[in-house]
């Protein structure tokens, strides 16, 4: 469960990333305000996903880890 936990959300920060990285692309190289503007809007779906699975993640193993 640890490990199939940990695939996913390094997944969903991948996926955050490599959008993060094709908006930045298209910003310096000077293409289509649209484009941006989509990516931007993925972008933030994909962030708030990712910290939703990370918090079920910590939740599902038990918190913290402090006792």
């Amino acid at each position: 469960m640890d490990q199939t936990s940990n695939i996913v959300v390094a997944v969903a920060v991948g996926a955050v990333f490599v959008v993060l990285l094709l908006g930045l692309f298209n910003m310096m190289r000077g293409g289509s305000p649209d484009l941006s503007q989509k990516l931007m809007r993925w972008r933030v779906g994909l962030q708030f996903a990712a910290v939703l699975l990370i918090i079920g993640v910590v939740w599902m193993r038990g918190g913290t880890g402090t006792n």
